[in-house]
């Protein structure tokens, strides 16, 4: 199971990375085409990081079953946002994310709201 959302992880990875780099070299607003495939690279990168993030907090026997994260990067900060159910879900989603090899840093704006 644990293969299988890796494996996920990895094609919608590299399908993020490819359709980032279909973009044409003018297509940013006034940039070079130096600054754009700088941008483009790092795209791929905060992608990528993202991808490892999310999972594994997926593989995390604890944190599985929780849809309510989404994962944003930008450089190295990762930033989780959404709903969990308890603060130690909370607690444990950021743990697991610093845990990522690439993560600087993590915000965690989660929100703790009791299942319903």
């Amino acid at each position: 199971m644990k293969a299988l959302a890796f494996t996920l992880s990895v094609a919608i990875a590299l399908a993020l990375a490819a359709c980032s780099s279909n973009r044409s070299p003018n297509s940013s607003s006034g940039g070079t085409s130096s600054s754009t495939t700088s941008e483009i690279k790092q795209e791929s990168k905060d992608s990528w990081l993202t991808t490892k993030v999310k999972s594994a907090l997926a593989a995390d026997v604890g944190l599985k079953t929780l849809t309510g994260i989404s994962v944003d990067t930008a450089g190295s900060v990762v930033t989780l946002k959404g709903a969990v159910d308890t603060a130690a879900n909370k607690s444990r989603a950021e743990q697991v994310a610093r845990g990522v090899e690439g993560v600087s840093s993590v915000k965690n704006e989660l929100t703790v709201q009791a299942k319903q």
